[in-house]
């Protein structure tokens, strides 16, 4: 059993309250959720299942406060995020949310550890970039451009980048997904250690419904709704996956 297994668990890090939200494209509306209720526990790995076009990179952004609700509401532990104005927005996103998107968005003249010193040079209490290269499997990269690098290696990159600033939730939509199976392994082995190792409550956002395997818990997402929540009864390694 994980350590995320654990009574801890029932600590919420964040959650979301019937959440709404509508796009409005000339006479058309959008609605891309449509009430959903969702709770992230602490130190927890989370897959979110399902289609494209379901709401998954919706509900992400607004749990991590680049977007905002049409109605209802997000809480971080203590703090709700939905009644503060765009500074509350923006220390929430510096401080407690790292994200990892499907495309690295690295800066190609940057070092990898440049890269990641991006971040930790406004976090509050930030790693050292090579500690955070060194957990995602990187510490021999440090001087290495995003060009000499594989995908693999920049999105490991976007990743130490993502949990320098020691965040206490991560956000990951789709990280991979520009990649092939055996690379893509590579990437969830490294968010699996940054989730036992740090402790960090970690979300992951895929259509692959192998990845589910590697979570503490996989909530199905379908039409804007959560459709259902199951624990799994132990996480596989995210090295024993295939696809």
């Amino acid at each position: 059993m994980s350590p995320s297994s654990s009574a801890e668990q029932q600590i919420i890090t964040l959650e979301g309250r019937s959440l709404t939200k509508t796009y409005h494209t000339g006479a058309v509306d959008v609605h891309a959720l449509r009430g959903v209720d969702i709770s992230l526990y602490n130190g927890e790995l989370v897959v979110l299942l399902g289609p494209s076009g379901s709401g998954k990179s919706t509900l992400l952004n607004i749990l991590g406060g680049l977007d905002t609700p049409s109605s209802g509401r997000v809480r971080f532990r203590d703090t709700e995020i939905t009644d503060g104005d765009e500074s509350v927005l923006t220390r929430y996103r510096r401080f407690h949310v790292g994200f990892v998107f499907q495309f690295y968005n690295l800066i190609p003249s940057l070092t990898a550890s440049e890269n990641v010193s991006l971040v930790t040079e406004i976090a509050g209490d930030p790693m050292d970039p090579a500690e955070a290269l060194t957990l995602v499997g990187l510490g021999e990269r440090l001087d290495h451009f995003p060009a000499q690098l594989s995908g693999g290696e920049q999105q490991r990159v976007a990743i130490a980048r993502a949990i320098a600033k020691r965040p206490d939730v991560l956000l990951c939509d789709e990280p991979t997904g520009a990649l092939d199976s055996e690379t893509g392994i590579l990437v969830l082995e490294a968010i699996e250690r940054v989730n036992r190792e740090l402790g960090t409550t970690t979300a992951v956002i895929t259509h692959n419904t192998v990845i589910g395997e590697m979570a503490d818990r996989v909530i199905h997402f379908g039409d804007g709704h959560v459709v259902s929540s199951e624990r799994n009864a132990s996480r596989r390694a995210a090295g024993e996956l295939s696809w």
